[in-house]
């Protein structure tokens, strides 16, 4: 097989896509990317209840140092 013949689908533009129109973005910007958001929030909300658990069940029962 030489490597000319092997050409990714992308390489036809039968198969790329038009791009969007200016309205199209402008719809997809107005409404954005809630969904990460609301993963990451939740991933900050999980490490921050994490952390208070170990400050009060593990640190706190100690005590003082020294």
């Amino acid at each position: 097989m030489s490597p000319d013949s092997r050409q990714s689908a992308a390489n036809d533009p039968e198969h790329v896509a038009a791009p969007p129109g200016a309205d199209d973005a402008a719809n997809a910007l107005r409404n954005g990317p809630i969904g990460a958001f609301t993963v990451s929030a939740l991933a900050v909300a999980l490490l921050f209840a994490g952390w208070l658990a170990f400050y009060f069940l593990l640190f706190m029962p100690r005590g003082p140092v020294g």
